[in-house]
């Protein structure tokens, strides 16, 4: 299956890639760019910056860089033409597309699974609602719940049917492969039988954060049906640990409420959904993982933990909760009165009355924990000493210094212990858990930003003036210098008799000659078009700022800073004259190599070339402010 030409320019042409991106992550703006803690690897400092002016992102932290296109291939593991088509859809565009044979042979695994899974999810859905059995069973139970309509479509609820082969024989009826739904996880084959995995169940798709159902989870309505939940397998599209049941549908309250409430099962996300409460998610019984975790801290730093009124279990989520300290998000805890869990719990209360409870029973997670053991210690001097070393172990896991101090002394009360015995304790701890000596926090070298990752290879000092000479002319090239002349008219005729050296800056200079305009505008979106690998990575990497100049100095200080916009006659005149003078050393360099080989006839006109180039060279080195001694 192809897209024509006409609808990949229809899509290009739509994509906004804030747009795109912040379906993702929560963006927040610094200067002219959005900043985010990147969505490619774990990190507790936002180093994932996009421009929309220039529709790129680049990570500094891991370097990862690209187009919104690309992004949607990194993140949800695409092929360029699924990536087209997730952003077609996102668009509403209609895609003018064909069918070949060859090409539907080709289709990945993971199409075929999309494909699969959406076809029972449609067919769960349909028994739900239009045939007796699933009304009357099914859509009973859901009623009694208090699902309503809505709801229910937005979780594209099912049902089931109580038979060995009703999925089975609808998915053969359809053309599907019986190989293909065994690997979505649809049907078991055992002793040479092949049945339905989920049978006589209410169905909870599970969806990936893009809508896509990639798994199902079951709920047994019969007390002798065996498990009461029953999960798909992982496949190649679901993989427990990294997913969060509900993110599908919370990620835009996550983002605007700036919070997410963690909860455990499927029905309690969605009875907070009827009780107008859209920012939840549950782990669906599996132990939180750091992957999980991560995906929340993609639209909030703040995680509020929902706890059933049951004291083992909110024991045996202690460590989890450790888990979000340690990734530097801020954890809050409600805990439900004994007996109650969210889900039963709202349904009691009502939609007012438990989004009041919710926001006045909010603890931040030490505190909690702090007055948890407390309350089962009493006076036992034994298990106070456990409880001090439990709640250090957790303080511990907080990377930010400045919050571990604030606890430490905070904690010292409610403990009833001196604050610098909690410190001594809490540096044990922090000793224990690294295998050693720790350097303090904040040191220098914590405080200094790391350098910029480079991705195209710098054997010498002329590579990196041809990196500084393409970066002016892909963020500059339609500026008018003081005398007048546009940037890239003097770069070019400046650089008419130098040859770069580096493979990468030669492609990226030769693309510039033929696509800027008589402006010297820079379309980048049509520039990245062009290119790709190596040499699309390091474009990106060129037209992506780290740092910017704060107002602040103006603000607050009067102090002005000029920017590099400002001052560019002056950056283009040096970078050139620094590019020409190593240029015309590596020429010096070569040709006194050559006068070592050559004969008397070729030693008199290589001489001569020698004065030539250490002439030139000086004169530079004389513009420069350098001092020659040869």
């Amino acid at each position: 299956m192809s897209i024509s030409n006409t609808s990949l320019d229809e899509i290009k042409s739509r994509i906004d890639i804030e747009d795109v991106i912040s379906d993702f992550v929560s963006l927040k703006r610094k200067g002219q760019n959005l900043w985010a803690c990147c969505p490619f690897h774990d990190e507790k400092t936002p180093s994932f910056s996009v421009s929309p002016a220039k529709g790129i992102y680049k990570c500094f932290g891991c370097g990862k860089a690209g187009d919104a296109i690309e992004f949607i291939k990194e993140i949800e593991g695409l092929n360029y033409i699924e990536a087209m088509r997730y952003l077609a859809k996102k668009y509403g565009i209609t895609l003018e597309e064909e069918e070949t044979p060859e090409l539907l042979a080709q289709q990945s695994l993971r199409e075929s699974l999309f494909i699969v899974l959406g076809f029972a999810r449609d067919y769960f859905h349909r028994l739900l609602l239009k045939e007796t059995e699933g009304r009357s069973i099914g859509l009973s139970y859901f009623k009694e719940r208090g699902y309503n309509e809505q709801v229910i479509k937005d979780f594209e609820l099912g049902y089931s049917l109580d038979r060995w082969d009703g999925l089975l024989n609808e998915a053969r009826e359809n053309g599907f492969d019986i190989d293909t739904v065994e690997k979505a996880g649809l049907i078991i084959r055992k002793d040479g039988k092949t049945y339905d995995r989920f049978r006589g169940r209410v169905i909870f798709p599970i969806h990936n954060i893009t809508g896509k159902v990639i798994a199902f989870g079951a709920r047994t309505l019969k007390a002798d049906k065996g498990a009461k939940y029953i999960n798909s397998p992982e496949t190649e599209v679901y993989q427990k640990s990294k997913v969060l049941y509900g993110l599908h549908q919370a990620r835009h309250a996550i983002r605007q409420q700036d919070n997410c409430y963690l909860v455990e099962g499927y029905t309690d996300v969605i009875s907070l959904h009827l009780s107008g409460v859209a920012n939840v998610v549950a782990s669906s019984g599996t132990s939180l993982t750091d992957q999980q975790i991560n995906l929340i801290r993609r639209y909030t730093n703040n995680i509020t933990v929902l706890f059933d009124g049951d004291a083992a279990g909110i024991k045996a989520s202690l460590r989890g909760i450790d888990m979000i300290l340690a990734s530097g998000a801020h954890v809050r805890v409600v805990e439900f009165p004994q007996g109650e869990d969210p889900d039963s719990y709202s349904r009691k209360l009502g939609t007012d009355q438990f989004k009041s409870f919710l926001d006045s029973k909010h603890t931040d997670f030490i505190t909690y924990k702090t007055q948890l053991f407390l309350s089962e210690a009493s006076d036992d001097p034994i298990k106070r000493v456990e409880t001090i070393k439990e709640v250090v172990r957790s303080i511990g896991k907080i990377p930010d210094a400045l919050q571990r101090a604030v606890y430490i002394k905070q904690s010292s009360g409610q403990l009833e212990v001196d604050e610098s015995l909690l410190i001594r304790e809490l540096n044990k701890v922090q000793l224990q858990s690294s295998g050693g000596y720790q350097p303090p926090q904040n040191t220098v070298a914590d405080i200094l930003p790391e350098p910029k990752p480079r991705t195209a290879e710098l054997p010498d000092t002329i590579a990196r003036q041809e990196r500084e000479s393409i970066r002016l002319l892909l963020n500059y090239g339609d500026h008018v210098l003081e005398d007048g002349t546009r940037l890239h008219h003097y770069f070019f005729d400046e650089l008419q008799e130098v040859v770069f050296k580096n493979d990468i800056y030669r492609e990226i200079l030769g693309l510039l000659k033929t696509e800027l305009d008589d402006d010297g505008a820079v379309d980048t979106g049509r520039l990245l078009d062009k290119v790709s690998g190596k040499v699309k990575t390091e474009m990106i990497d060129l037209l992506s700022e780290q740092y910017e100049i704060s107002n602040l100095w103006m603000d607050r200080f009067s102090i002005h800073v000029p920017t590099e916009k400002e001052i560019l006659s002056e950056v283009v005149f040096s970078n050139l004259l620094r590019l020409k003078y190593r240029v015309v050393k590596q020429l010096i360099a070569e040709n006194r190599e050559e006068l070592k080989m050559a004969g008397p006839e070729q030693q008199q006109q290589l001489l001569k070339v020698d004065v030539e180039l250490k002439n030139s060279r000086n004169e530079l080195a004389r513009q420069l402010g350098i001092i020659v001694s040869d």
